[in-house]
């Protein structure tokens, strides 16, 4: 469990709702179901109609690497490579095609399999590199759909608001009500700002957090794939893949390399 993730949500709410209590208001006051159904439903409709169906289902699946993330899965990554070029040192690299079923990431069992039908370590990297670029863009949309809810979701909340003091107007000749009834119809700005900036953008920043570590343990697979097949020492393999776990400002430099 990512405790930063859910500190950083109970931190926020529990600071805000405890500054409502100081100021002697009560949590009923921001509990209204209506002015939750126009954020909400306004924002979703409207992240809908900006991006694909699949898109928006992938972002809400993602959701979950919010609060659970893999801390060693790249460290197990390595250690896992290692222990393919041990064997392929011993048996020839033909001897992983036994190990294909035991991988689960898809990037690095697509990587194992065209190493041991032979591909040549030039051919591997433009393939695999290809397929990182694809899956790249393909993830980056993703982060996206976050943004843009946290961008609709307070204009949204002002409309709400808005729709509200409608209401109120029109009930004008009730006085003593006219006050309660603008209390009520700002809960949608609430909604919509609050959401927005506790939820919506750092959800989006966390999400960039996670793919950018993802394609990082990409470019150890395959560098660790590409170097199996030319043959290195797997001791040498293994303190070259941990400077990718311990220096991530290497991949910055080594991407920056013209090609």
């Amino acid at each position: 469990m990512d405790t930063a993730s859910l500190g950083g949500i109970l931190l926020a709410l529990v600071g805000i709702l405890a500054g409502l209590l100081l100021e002697g208001g009560h949590i009923g006051q921001i509990l209204q179901p209506t002015a939750a159904m126009i954020v909400f439903g306004g924002t979703l409709g409207a992240v809908m109609l900006q991006f694909p169906l699949r898109t928006v289902l992938a972002a809400c699946r993602r959701l979950v690497r919010i609060f659970f993330h893999g801390k060693d899965s790249g460290e197990a990554t390595l250690q896992q490579i290692v222990r393919f070029a041990n064997k392929a040192r011993r048996s020839g690299i033909v001897s992983l095609d036994q190990d294909l079923s035991t991988i689960e990431d898809p990037f690095l069992r697509q990587a194992v399999m065209l190493a041991v039908d032979g591909t040549e370590p030039a051919e591997l990297r433009r393939i695999m590199e290809l397929e990182m670029d694809n899956h790249t863009e393909i993830e980056e949309k993703i982060p996206a759909v976050f943004e843009s809810a946290g961008g609709f979701a307070p204009t949204i909340g002002i409309l709400g608001a808005v729709m509200g003091l409608i209401q109120v107007m029109q009930h004008l000749d009730h006085i003593d009500e006219v006050g309660k009834g603008i209390a009520v119809a700002f809960v949608a700005t609430i909604y919509g700002v609050a959401s927005a900036n506790l939820f919506f953008l750092p959800v989006a920043g966390k999400l960039k957090h996670r793919i950018h570590e993802e394609q990082f343990v990409r470019h150890m697979m395959l560098e660790g794939i590409v170097s199996i097949l030319e043959g290195m020492n797997p001791r040498i393999l293994e303190v070259k893949l941990e400077s990718f776990l311990t220096s991530p400002r290497a991949k910055g430099k080594e991407e920056s390399k013209p090609a």
